[in-house]
């Protein structure tokens, strides 16, 4: 069956997306927008707005020009919002890179996604001036000043030469992109993903739509922004979203825990956007309690599963509500939210959003499946993306004739319409022909006290054709074979974890996903070396 979203369809207007997040800019102009954590620098509804027009008309003095491809490659700074917005204003489009990008990574994405500009910071000014050169940039901008780089703040000097309107671009929200993030999808490598003013406006409105009971987020509240604003998560829910509602945000460049709750407390953080990793942290670390975290009311969990366990264990240890949402970079991101928290369905990514439609179908032969059957998830919306970058072969595999965005993760619904995410369909485990969702053991690892982290894989056998081995960082003293029998005594016998490794820590990408296929490799290799 196809199931709709519980709530009321929204009115998506057709417009661009800093005239949505930047409509109350004048009203709200002495409020402090944007603080920078580390050192407190401040800037206000007001200022940003202003930043934002003398930054376009100094790009376009520059020769940016509407379809124009503009890089950033920054760690979350307050000003990393007036370059995204600066551009967009200007019809050009955002193609956020990851600031741990090795000089080859960062220069494959400049060359695919057609760069003409590129900002960064002086730290990584070396790898950026290589990168620029091997991928034929025009020009190099710097947040602060980095020799061989234009400093970003000579943007903001027009001196009264342009006018602050200067030029005047037209915008067609449904067609024209705003942003080109990177995403493997659900297999290959990373690709860039079209995502127009219309796609990131509608997901912001259909956040909005939802019941306030379920995502308080008001404009007197001081947000977290750690998740990094060149993953979507970060860009549209907390660069884009928060300020859209008037809220204040307050940046961190790199995650730190002592740090991270140092800001917690010094600026009393009330809603925090979070990924499971940190989520775990704040239920199970001990430094936690040294610090004041009293004001926070809500956190919002999304970029991969957070267990029942883990959330209930962090919402009673901080008193706050903790939500789950899901989302992909080629839906926005959100499509689901962990709507009412009477319902205690925390293990569960909730119901759709407003306009949005979703179905569960059979892996094999693609028939849509009923309530409680296992399936792949897929999507249909006015947040699904325009296609893959000059990719159409990919776009078609993603995205089908009815508009169905097929998602690669493995899940179903229950009587209330409220969806849960089991795993993603490459990383199933086949146990002797039986399904085994890696994630599902792992959320029963981490009820183990001993255990602050884990992480499953298949393991290549002989026999079973894959068996589950789990990798556990531990926090306390506890054998090997007495985590097995925790497991054992916790799932169906064809789930027990049959191998084991104890390491210093998971692999995890920035947005806080687990690297399985990291540790694939690993095993892969070991299994080669005999």
């Amino acid at each position: 069956m196809i199931v709709r979203s519980p709530f009321p369809d929204v009115n998506i207007p057709e417009i661009s997306l800093t005239t949505l997040v930047l409509q109350r800019a004048v009203e709200l102009k002495d409020k402090p927008a944007m603080i920078d954590g580390p050192s407190g620098r401040t800037l206000t509804f007001g200022q940003l707005a202003g930043a934002v027009k003398l930054a376009a008309a100094g790009l376009a003095h520059k020769g940016l020009h509407k379809g124009d491809v503009f890089a950033i490659y920054s760690p979350n700074l307050p000003e990393y919002f007036i370059a995204f917005h600066a551009v967009a204003s200007l019809g050009g489009i955002n193609t956020t890179v990851n600031p741990l990008y090795t000089v080859h990574e960062l220069t494959n994405q400049l060359k695919d996604s057609n760069a003409k500009y590129l900002l960064t910071i002086p730290h990584f000014i070396g790898p950026a001036l290589e990168a620029a050169k091997a991928a034929n940039i025009r020009e190099v901008f710097v947040f602060g000043e980095a020799e061989g780089a234009t400093s970003f703040a000579t943007l903001l000097q027009n001196n009264g030469q342009l006018p602050p309107d200067y030029p005047p671009v037209q915008i067609n929200p449904k067609e024209d992109l705003i942003v080109l993030p990177y995403s493997s999808g659900t297999t290959g490598l990373a690709k860039g993903v079209m995502l127009t003013h219309y796609n990131l406006v509608a997901n912001i409105m259909q956040s909005m739509g939802v019941t306030e009971e379920a995502i308080s987020l008001r404009e007197d509240d001081v947000c977290m922004g750690l998740l990094p604003f060149f993953h979507i998560y970060g860009m549209v829910v907390i660069l884009n979203w928060a300020l859209c509602k008037g809220a204040t945000v307050v940046t961190m460049p790199r995650f730190d825990l002592e740090q991270f709750l140092q800001l917690f407390e010094k600026y009393g953080i009330t809603y925090a956007n979070l990924v499971p990793p940190i989520i775990l942290a704040l239920a199970k670390h001990p430094l936690v309690d040294k610090y004041d975290l009293s004001k926070l009311r809500q956190i919002t969990s999304g970029a991969a599963p957070l267990s029942a366990e883990v959330a209930r264990a962090c919402a009673q240890r901080l008193n706050c509500t903790v939500n789950q949402g899901y989302g992909l970079t080629e839906t926005s991101p959100v499509t689901h939210y962990g709507a009412d928290p009477a319902k205690d369905k925390l293990g569960s990514v909730g119901p759709c959003l407003p306009n949005t439609e979703s179905k569960v179908v059979d892996v094999a032969s693609g028939q849509t499946l009923a309530m409680g059957e296992h399936g792949e998830i897929c999507i249909r919306g006015p947040q699904v993306m325009k296609g893959y970058l000059n990719n159409p072969q990919a776009t078609a595999n993603m995205i089908d004739p009815e508009g169905w965005l097929h998602t690669g993760d493995i899940g179903y619904f229950d009587e209330d319409n409220y969806f849960y995410v089991v795993d993603r369909l490459k990383e199933l485990i086949k146990y002797k022909g039986l399904q085994v969702a890696p994630a599902e053991l792992e959320a029963v690892l981490l009820t183990h006290p001993a255990i602050a982290d884990a992480a499953v894989i298949a393991s290549p056998d002989e026999e079973a054709g894959e068996v589950p081995k789990a990798f556990v960082v531990l926090k306390g003293e506890v054998s090997a074979d007495a985590i097995l029998a925790f497991v054992a005594e916790r799932v169906a016998s064809y789930k027990k974890i049959r191998r084991l490794e104890i390491v210093q820590q998971i692999p995890k990408s920035a947005s806080g996903k687990i690297l399985r296929r990291v540790l694939v490799d690993q095993e892969r290799a070991k299994v080669a070396a005999g």
